[in-house]
């Protein structure tokens, strides 16, 4: 105990330094990075330094010396970058977009084959599938790592997706042999950016990753589905308001017409259509008149008919009071000559009674 406090008391200068130049550049730049350089071979961190100069500052140190400086930080947040400390760690600072900044990391990384005793960086996965070899010992090995393999068309193939190692697993000389075989390539040689802390957060690895081609895609549909959306709602916008102008004004146009309203773009579409509509009940008309001609012929033999009727009608009952009127003239005729009669007789007895009275 004692001897760790003195060694802690003895810092040298040099450490010191490098402590504080960290700090400084966590304080100065606005984005910092981990990054993990764990399997990198120097030929390749030469060149990566190279692409970099200029526009980002890579500086590698011991951890102890990185959690130091992360802690003594006033930069609120900025100490949870400690948890991403893997492999080999180095800081990175810079002013540009982290994601940008992940795009150009990632664009300069390339595949190689693992080797025995390295960690998988993420899990490794046999795809199904035809190989180049020949039956042999080679389905063993494949069945002792759990990946089922089979004999088609006098090659051996893999039967289904497997999982050869998942990440973090260290891989065994066998695997190792069986992946390079299969030009399985697991490995990445780069600057593998594992986390950055901007403005207050901590962007990880899986943020930072982001597929700009299905990205893009997403907001083209999000703005056609938008679009789609305000024109069913009648939301006018600057985008949406020439269509839905353009649309009030045939559905306008389509009721005015479907309710024989006329109006100056409509006119002569309505003249034509009742001129349409006259010509076509024009060829319709001689037709009608030829079907009424047969009904109309009976009709005039009934109406005929019917007039006769009460002629003969008429006729009868003429008659009828011709024979009453006859009727009742003989009785007065007959009282007439009984009248008649009467006065003869009176004019028959005063004559008598007047030659009596003479003589």
């Amino acid at each position: 105990m004692n001897a760790e406090k003195k060694g802690r008391l003895n810092v040298s200068e040099e450490k010191k330094k490098l402590v504080e130049n960290l700090l400084s550049l966590i304080e100065n730049n606005p984005l910092v990075g981990m990054v993990n350089m764990q399997n990198l071979p120097a030929k390749q961190l030469t060149r990566m330094r190279s692409k970099l100069r200029g526009k980002v500052n890579l500086l590698m140190t011991k951890k102890r010396f990185i959690r130091m400086a992360l802690k003594n930080s006033k930069k609120k947040g900025v100490s949870e970058l400690e948890t991403y400390l893997k492999g080999m760690p180095a800081l990175l600072f810079t002013d540009q977009n982290p994601f940008t900044l992940f795009k150009l990391l990632k664009k300069n990384k390339s595949t190689a084959p693992i080797k025995p005793g390295q960690e998988a960086p993420q899990d490794i996965v046999i795809p199904a599938g035809p190989t180049s070899f020949a039956p042999g010992p080679i389905i063993g090995d494949l069945g002792s790592l759990h990946i089922k393999a089979g004999v088609e068309n006098g090659k051996v193939a893999i039967k289904q997706d497997s999982v050869a190692a998942k990440e973090g697993d260290v891989v065994s000389e066998k695997l190792a042999g069986i992946l390079t075989r299969l030009g399985i390539e697991p490995m990445e040689i780069g600057l593998d950016l594992v986390a950055v802390y901007e403005n207050g957060e901590i962007l990880t690895k899986d943020v930072l990753d982001v597929d700009e081609e299905a990205y893009i895609n997403n907001i083209k549909t999000a703005a056609s589905e938008s679009f789609n959306l305000a024109m069913f709602a009648g939301y006018a916008n600057k985008d949406t308001i020439e269509l839905l102008l353009s649309k009030a004004h045939n559905e306008a146009k389509a009721v005015s017409e479907e309710a024989n309203i006329m109006t100056s773009d409509n006119v002569g579409e309505l003249l034509s259509k009742a001129e349409a509509q006259a010509s076509a009940l024009k060829s319709r008309v001689p037709e009608a008149a030829e079907k009424k001609e047969e009904p109309k012929q009976e009709n005039k033999e009934a109406e005929e008919k019917k007039q006769e009727e009460p002629k003969e009608e008429e006729k009868e009952e003429k008659k009828t009071e011709e024979t009453k009127e006859e009727q009742e003239k003989e009785p007065e005729k007959e009282e007439g000559k009984d009248d008649a009669e009467t006065k003869e007789n009176k004019e028959e007895t005063k004559g008598e009674e007047k030659k009596e009275e003479k003589e």
